[in-house]
């Protein structure tokens, strides 16, 4: 299977018209909206089809409207071809997105995380104050002692993005952010002020982040079903506990795109696919990274090519499923044995292990697809190798959550329950 990034856009990539197109043709992305609209109590949908683009660009609007965009969008993708993603990441309020596909965040918790969040940069800085600007055509250390100079007690400006080698987005007092620009455009760099309403990512944002602390410990965090890397560290979350501080500090801290890009293609990626508004992380991966296919699925052709590419939902299901027997196979080897008795090693390990090790070459020399029935069997045979060797509940658990994230399947959680005889220890199961 092709190893595809999904990402997920932030602030300026909203546009009056979003999402609209998703919701007219699937039910799924109808159902993301509607449940944005309770959870708010006020009108997201309409906002984004048919709104004010100023109303919308208003930092406490646009969050949760990237958000239930991206989330609606995200859905679709798995709904119509459900490959599953090797990692996530999002540009800013794009992790938010990003940690909620990945089930980190409940969705309408999410929406109210979000939309308080905005509430409280807006709160941080008077409107007109602070601004961002993107400059490129520029070497990085120039821009970098250039805010460096400029800032003192009163203006304040750093560094807010690091999109790529080329393109840097700076952010804080509206003054000292001019200076920067006007100073790089003499010397001849690309500079464009962004539509946004706060000067994100910098310390101007300082008690927008204190409020936001306390505000992210009114909810609870799951593990992640696929890894999402942060934009503070530009690397994988270690595990929940790190949502609250990660989240919390990257309002104060620059966004490392271009490391997060250099980390997954340094792990294989193949496929980056853009699921929100726009295009905009799309054009970052295709000008700076050539080995990595870049899809918006904000664009319909996209979608098409994205079918081409990776398959449809039944193909790519079938190649699910044989990952399944695969991995069921490979775990029931790896199992440490606490079992000496020959005679229920043979029954309990070696015997159910080669039958499924039989059916998996017979499916594979045939081309047929694995049946539901196929994947409980290989469950039983794993179940069986937990027993007969006698392994510890907490690797039980490690081995079916494993064996979960790495085939996207949550299903086999509820394959699992319906399997084991202890229904507590199944329910213990579920991360």
């Amino acid at each position: 299977m092709k190893r595809v990034t999904l990402v997920f856009p932030g602030q300026g990539s909203q546009y009056i018209g979003m999402g609209h197109d998703l919701y007219k043709k699937y039910d799924v992305a109808r159902k993301t909206f509607e449940e944005a609209n309770d959870v708010l109590g006020f009108d997201l949908k309409k906002m984004c089809f048919e709104g004010d683009m100023n109303e919308l660009t208003e930092t406490k609007n646009t969050q949760p409207a990237l958000l239930t965009t991206s989330v609606a969008a995200f859905r679709v993708y798995m709904k119509e071809y459900g490959m599953p993603p090797e990692f996530m990441m999002g540009h800013s309020i794009g992790e938010f997105s990003a940690l909620t596909c990945s089930e980190v965040i409940k969705f309408a918790d999410a929406l109210k995380i979000v939309r308080q969040r905005g509430i409280f940069m807006q709160e941080a800085v008077v409107p007109g104050v602070g601004e961002m600007t993107a400059i490129s055509g520029i070497n990085i250390n120039l821009i970098k002692e250039e805010c460096e100079k400029i800032c003192n007690d009163i203006e304040k400006v750093g560094i807010a993005c690091y999109n790529s080698p080329n393109q840097i987005v700076i952010s804080g007092n509206t003054l000292a952010v001019k200076k920067v620009g006007e100073k790089f455009i003499r010397m001849g760099a690309n500079v464009t002020p962004l539509k946004v309403s706060a000067p994100f990512h910098s310390m101007l944002m300082q008690t927008a982040s204190d409020k936001f602390e306390e505000e992210l410990m009114k909810y609870t965090y799951s593990e992640s079903l696929w890894p999402v890397v942060s934009n503070l560290t530009a690397e994988p979350y270690m595990n929940k506990a790190q949502v609250i501080k990660n989240l919390t500090l990257q309002m104060i801290h620059p966004v490392r795109w271009y490391e997060s890009m250099n980390y997954i293609q340094d792990k294989g990626a193949e496929i980056v696919l853009e699921l929100g508004p726009k295009t905009v992380l799309k054009n970052l991966v295709k000008n700076n990274f050539k080995g990595i296919k870049a899809y918006s699925f904000d664009e319909n052709e996209d979608r098409k090519a994205l079918g081409n590419e990776i398959g449809t939902i039944e193909k790519i299901s079938k190649e699910l499923k044989m990952k399944i027997l695969s991995k069921c196979m490979a775990s029931a080897v790896c199992i440490c044995n606490r079992n000496w008795n020959n005679e229920e090693y043979c029954r309990g390990v070696v015997e159910p292990y080669n039958k499924i090790k039989k059916l998996y070459e017979e499916l594979e020399a045939s081309g047929k697809e694995p049946t539901i029935d196929n994947i409980k069997e290989a469950l039983h045979m794993l179940k069986s190798v937990f027993t007969t060797k006698k392994a510890p509940l907490e690797e039980k658990k490690e081995r079916i959550n494993r064996l979960v994230k790495e085939t996207g399947d949550k299903h086999l959680f509820e394959y699992w329950m319906d399997i084991e005889h202890d229904e507590k220890s199944a329910i213990d199961m579920v991360v």
